[in-house]
């Protein structure tokens, strides 16, 4: 049986790791005390851990009342159902939705205005699994259960309805996929995401 102090411990080297992953992505974060107090989709993301936690014991109720609770006051939706990785990093946070299907690995970084939505009324796996190392731009939308490879990068305002590559980058309503390992030729730009 885990020791209660384990399981403080182990949530204190959760935030650790959330604001060094804050710090690493988003030049704006000034100190710890700013980000904890201040950043909408950490507030988001540990709301949502406490909430998925829930849902998988079978307390779906609670898990969606704090899940929107945290929407009302964060402007993130994330679905308690929703799978969540390590040191993930929403900038700015409003208008994010996560449905409750989606899979995020770890590393993923969204801006502003994302959407990890569905395309079926069908309760099947119907949103988005992001590997690892992603990078989706503020305003785009994810649609469908469709894979986003390690290390894609979605850019601004994309509709990304088909799966993308590893190492690539998507761009365009609908989204094509102009970088990577298709298309070497092509270099990646930073200023797609936001």
């Amino acid at each position: 049986m885990p020791r209660p102090l384990d399981a403080v411990m182990g949530v204190v080297a959760t935030v650790r790791e959330d604001l060094a992953a804050a710090h690493r992505r988003d030049p704006a974060a000034r100190d710890d005390l700013t980000i904890l107090l201040t950043s909408p989709g950490l507030h988001a993301i540990w709301t949502h851990r406490v909430a998925n936690r829930l849902w998988r014991r079978g307390a779906t109720l609670p898990a969606m009342v704090l899940a929107q609770g945290a929407r009302s006051i964060t402007g993130v939706e994330i679905h308690p159902g929703a799978t969540i990785g390590r040191r993930f990093v929403i900038d700015h946070g409003m208008g994010v939705v996560v449905g409750e299907t989606a899979e995020v690995g770890d590393d993923v970084m969204l801006y502003h205005g994302v959407t990890l939505g569905g395309r079926s009324m069908e309760r099947v796996k119907r949103h988005p699994t992001v590997e690892d190392g992603v990078t989706i731009g503020a305003g785009a939308r994810v649609l469908g259960p469709i894979e986003l490879g390690e290390g894609a990068q979605i850019g601004a305002n994309a509709v990304v309805v088909k799966d993308v590559p590893a190492q690539a980058t998507a761009i365009g309503v609908p989204a094509t996929v102009r970088a990577g390992a298709a298309h070497p030729e092509v270099q990646t730009d930073p200023a797609i995401w936001i």
